[in-house]
């Protein structure tokens, strides 16, 4: 008899799973071929014939050019669409593809090739096929990289991008029960071997997975604390908006500039994640690295620690394409002059 964790996903439970978007004009359905996103259509299909009035759904299929395989899954998954009665097509990244960071920058053209494509036939969601396998797998690789509290809660049910919210259906399912509502349905999935590449970090953190399993580390678990992150993220960025207002009410503070006094007074995270937003604002270099900010946080503590306040400059930093530096007892964060660019009156 199936388990909870090996039972094929039902019409119930694809309801349940996909009842908050019910009321979304037409959703993109990602679907690469392989298990987790045939699952997703397959599901996607039977919730949509259960409703009186539902989403229009269409497939999308991308196809990286990295392997002569995928344009025959691309038309196995146009084949299943079809019989299930949902529009599909096929979109191709295009253009020289890079010599290292190969999975970053697929995954930067799919997402920018899905979200397009929504816009483009005025759907309001793309849904994607993560599993609660894949968040675990998110958090272990945001550990192994120093990630903060925000990095390990690893990836959201929902996420806006652009106007276009990015949404996980699947992200408390795990695989084994998708795999198993495809062998109930007789439903045939291509299996990527890049999936299971030691070259590429994730496949090689998948390895672990059993290990970690055993040790009590499994993915049920590493979801639950991705989970509870969350949670504890939403809190303190509730926290570093109350620290935002509060500091841009003295004296009449303007945005990027705070008294040092009234910020140095602030818990260590709240004024990190002040720095970040800050920073981000003012910056033209992309959003600054965690542990960048953290060395900056400490510089200026260090260049202010023990000293009475007066006038002058204290510390002058660039970060992330941001100028940071205290002077006259305030902090200001503002954007940096840009590398190369000649100043102003010479030639």
């Amino acid at each position: 008899m199936p388990s909870a964790e090996t039972s094929p996903v039902s019409v119930l439970d694809a309801k349940r799973l996909f009842a908050d978007w019910k009321a979304a004009p037409a959703v993109v359905l990602a679907v690469s071929g392989g298990p987790d996103s045939m699952a997703l259509m397959w599901l996607a299909a039977r919730w949509r014939r259960a409703l009186k009035k539902g989403p229009r759904l269409l497939a999308i299929t991308v196809d990286h050019g990295l392997r002569k395989e995928a344009a025959r899954e691309a038309r196995d998954v146009k084949q299943l669409a079809r019989a299930l009665g949902i529009e599909h097509r096929t979109l191709r990244w295009r253009g020289e593809k890079p010599k290292t960071g190969l999975p970053s920058a697929a995954r930067d053209a799919r997402y920018r090739l899905l979200l397009r494509a929504a816009s483009s036939h005025g759907a309001s969601h793309v849904f994607t096929a993560h599993t609660r396998d894949d968040q675990a797998e998110t958090v272990i690789m945001r550990l192994s990289r120093g990630s903060g509290i925000a990095g390990l809660a690893a990836m959201a049910r929902q996420s806006d991008r652009g106007g276009v919210v990015l949404a996980r259906p699947f992200l408390d399912v795990p695989k084994s029960r998708l795999i198993a509502t495809l062998a109930k349905a007789g439903i045939a999935f291509a299996d990527d071997p890049t999936n299971h590449d030691p070259r590429f970090t994730r496949p090689r953190l998948r390895a672990l997975m059993p290990v970690l399993a055993a040790e009590g580390a499994d993915a049920r678990g590493l979801a639950r604390l991705a989970s509870r992150l969350a949670r504890a993220n939403t809190a303190l960025e509730v926290m570093t908006d109350g620290a935002e207002r509060y500091l841009a009410s003295i004296n009449g503070a303007a945005s990027g500039s705070f008294d040092l006094a009234a910020f140095a007074a602030l818990s260590d995270e709240i004024r990190v994640r002040l720095l970040m937003r800050a920073i981000d604002r003012a910056g033209h270099e992309g959003p600054a690295e965690l542990g960048k900010v953290e060395a900056l946080l400490q510089a200026m503590d260090r260049a202010t620690a023990g000293k009475k306040p007066g006038r002058g400059v204290q510390l002058k930093q660039t970060l992330a394409g941001a100028l940071i530096s205290i002077q006259n007892q305030r902090i200001h964060i503002g954007p940096a002059p840009r590398r190369g660019r000649r100043m102003a009156g010479l030639p």
